[in-house]
């Protein structure tokens, strides 16, 4: 993992998270806090594609890397968005 693929994933994640708010509208927390848990989730998600072996490569940065990071960040910031926002509602309704 270089810090380009890194970056990649953590950039989509928060585009991800925010994207995720907007169509989410009772599970968005702000774009704020949408931007840091998609960072997160970008981050994680990332990490965990790589770690499957999907859309990573040993050498460099290419495009299957880059459309990989974006993919996982995306959706890793999406989905850590909609299940902190889930929880987020289930603890505060009353």
């Amino acid at each position: 993992m270089d810090l380009v693929s890194l970056l990649i994933q953590l950039i989509s994640g928060a585009v991800g998270g925010n994207v995720a708010g907007s169509l989410l509208k009772k599970l968005s927390l702000g774009s704020v806090l949408n931007s840091v848990i998609g960072i997160l989730g970008g981050g994680l998600g990332g990490q965990l594609l790589g770690m499957l072996g999907v859309g990573t490569t040993t050498g460099g940065v290419d495009l299957a890397s880059i459309i990989g990071g974006i993919a996982g960040g995306g959706v890793g910031g999406g989905v850590l968005l909609a299940i902190i926002g889930f929880l987020k509602n289930l603890f505060t309704k009353k």
